[in-house]
């Protein structure tokens, strides 16, 4: 019966929780036998008869009300056990990819020996794909601590367009070998605003590596940094491959990639899109898109200048 202390147990919020949900239910059984008591007594003259049939009606609503919320409950535990087991894991496989990635490199320096051409193929291949997999675990953590409402963030005056600036720079790398050309475009004397440097770099660079990954052969991604109203707009145009219009409603969930951008791109967690939302919203913004599929998309968000 501690409501409070299952809420937090499973993270749900109360109106969520399967205990809190029983006790309303509980509410519901009382004002409906009552009811039920006073149509029977106003139209059944034996008491037996009213009594046996408010006893049945809530017999059979608690019935009903206790396989409703042991459902609740069942998934509930399961998601959380969930949760759980994505974290536990994910902290068990930094270590293990953090010493692969160490032992790679000094292979490749060649201060145990000689590598030759050859070898030194394998190894960047070897590489690449730890760094795959660390990016992977990283965005579980990611997940899992929002899911269990653990994400830190640390809070400080900054400037979005010194941070938009530095993001560009850590992608144009990419951006080139891609044969994507990035114009970025900041109004000018824009104020600073109270936010998370990192989570906001984080999502900044996600909406970026999409933008960048999702475009065929040579493109453009466009960038506008601007003030509007009392918000701090930011979005990432590109010309890629853009989003069915089915696939439009699931775009933010977790894990899902649409068939054009299997099709285009097969690398990929699902994972940078959900992760972007939950982080502006945490931080009191608004997340949005637009797009046409061919032609390519907008993604854009709001952070509130205080």
């Amino acid at each position: 019966m501690n409501v409070p202390f299952q809420c937090r147990k499973y993270d749900l919020s109360l109106w969520q929780c399967p205990q809190f949900l029983f006790l309303v239910m509980g509410l519901i059984i009382i004002g409906s036998s009552l009811t039920v008591y006073a149509i029977g007594n106003k139209y059944i003259e034996d008491p037996t008869l009213v009594a046996l049939l408010v006893l049945f009606i809530s017999a059979i609503l608690f019935i009903v009300a206790s396989i409703i919320t042991r459902s609740f409950e069942r998934l509930a535990e399961a998601s959380r056990m969930k949760s759980e087991f994505v974290s536990v894991v994910s902290h068990q496989l930094r270590s293990p990819l953090s010493n692969l990635k160490w032992v790679i490199e000094f292979l490749m320096s060649g201060r145990v020996g000689s590598v030759t051409e050859k070898q030194l193929e394998y190894f960047k291949i070897l590489k690449e794909n730890s760094n795959r997999m660390e990016e992977l675990v990283s965005d579980l953590l990611t997940v899992s601590r929002i899911e269990q409402g653990k994400l830190p963030l640390k809070k400080e005056k900054i400037s979005m367009d010194d941070l938009v600036k530095e993001s560009v720079r850590e992608m144009e790398i990419f951006a080139r070998a891609s044969n994507v050309e990035i114009d970025s475009k900041s109004e000018k004397n824009l104020p600073q605003i109270i936010t998370d440097y990192f989570q906001l770099k984080l999502v900044i660079v996600n909406l970026l590596d999409n933008a960048i990954r999702y475009i065929k052969g040579r493109g453009r991604v466009e960038i506008i940094l601007e003030k509007k109203n009392k918000n701090l707009h930011f979005e990432v145009k590109d010309n890629g491959v853009g989003i069915p219009q089915d696939d439009k409603k699931y775009i933010f969930q977790k894990f899902f990639r649409s068939e054009n951008a299997l099709r285009h791109q097969t690398e990929g967690s699902g994972l940078g899109l959900y992760i972007a939302k939950s982080i502006v919203e945490k931080l009191g913004g608004k997340i949005g898109f637009s797009s046409r599929e061919g032609v390519g998309s907008t993604f854009w968000f709001n952070l509130p200048v205080k």
